[in-house]
């Protein structure tokens, strides 16, 4: 397994996409980037020049006849990935794509049946906080039986209000923050609980920035869910937290609490000045979830290598996306919807 290397051709520079390539160019084993895709030529021509790398595409189809290549990674924004998913199969690749899998239901279908008609092919869904280290030891205590019957899962992520002008130009390309956002942690409940959401209600609204409305969206939304084995999930999705990137997570048991991440602190630090005692909060999912990013593109690496398939498949992303989906319409409708 050691002597062979993957090679992996990249499709979407954008914030994420630049840290994967960078990731699988120097920090994980047994890979080689080597291809890169966008269709904005001067990023392409930066990337391509800047790790050093072989290829370079403005168009996906065109990444796709190079045979050199083993494995793409689709990090494009969220309404491409279902078709990229498709051609990319298709053509005789192994896939990892960054979440969500579709904005709506009928393309994660389209996705699922794609991946099942190429069984011989590794397909990884990015839904990179199982690869946290806290919420890998969180999930063991849960499996252990350590806190009881899981009754009660609540997830906050919130962005930082500083990136807010990067959110707003992406508004146009996005299906909405539970669908882009909230549903990393509707995936973390669908994981911790064991069960799959019976009801849905969800509410929010532009509270600082009507823009959102613009789309149907808001800058802070949550949501509330029953599980079909009757434990609850609450839901917080927002854009203007002024400390910084903030996601949170409590599983309350019949026994015991867990909470990660509860202060987002940034390191161990503490600052102590005339404004008090302090510590500085982390302002980025690259720098809260550095290690579950490498983590998880390992994990895709050593599935093909080991010719496994890993533990987050396609059905995950069509059920988180199903479950965004519906808690959207909830937002919008203002009503009560019963799966």
């Amino acid at each position: 397994m050691q002597d062979r290397v993957i090679k992996i051709g990249v499709a979407g520079l954008g914030r994420l996409g630049i840290m994967h390539a960078k990731n699988i160019a120097y920090k994980i084993k047994n890979v080689e980037l080597t291809a890169i895709c966008d269709s904005n030529n001067k990023n392409l021509l930066k990337y391509k020049q800047q790790l050093n790398i072989e290829y370079g595409y403005a168009s996906f189809p065109e990444m796709l006849e190079n045979k050199e290549l083993d494995a793409i990674a689709i990090i494009t924004p969220s309404a491409f990935h279902c078709d990229q998913i498709e051609l990319s199969l298709e053509a005789g690749f192994h896939v990892f794509c960054e979440k969500p899998l579709g904005v709506n239901l009928e393309d994660s279908t389209k996705a699922k049946k794609a991946v099942f008609d190429h069984p011989d092919k590794v397909f990884m869904l990015g839904f990179m906080r199982r690869f946290d280290p806290s919420y890998k030891y969180a999930k063991k205590k849960v499996d252990d039986g350590e806190i009881g019957q899981p009754i009660l899962f609540r997830s906050y992520s919130v962005d930082p209000i500083s990136s807010i002008d990067s959110v707003l130009s992406y508004i146009p390309h996005s299906a909405g923050q539970f669908v882009d956002m909230a549903v990393h942690d509707i995936d973390l409940a669908r994981w911790f609980l064991k069960s799959e959401p019976k009801s849905i209600y969800a509410i929010g609204g532009c509270f600082a920035y009507p823009e959102f409305g613009e789309y149907g969206d808001g800058d802070n939304v949550s949501a509330l869910m029953q599980f079909e084995n009757n434990a609850m999930a609450f839901f917080l999705a927002g854009r203007t937290a002024p400390h910084g990137y903030n996601v949170e997570t409590e599983i309350i048991g019949t026994k015991s609490t867990l909470r990660i991440g509860s202060v987002p602190q940034k390191n161990l630090v503490e600052i102590i000045d005339q404004n008090g005692v302090r510590k500085e909060c982390s302002q980025s999912f690259h720098e809260r979830f550095e290690d579950a990013f490498k983590n998880e593109m390992q994990e895709f690496v050593d599935c093909i290598l080991e010719n496994r398939k890993p533990e987050v498949n396609v059905e995950d992303g069509v059920q988180s996306s199903k479950i965004a989906e519906l808690a959207t319409k909830s937002f919008k409708t203002n009503s009560l919807i019963k799966l």
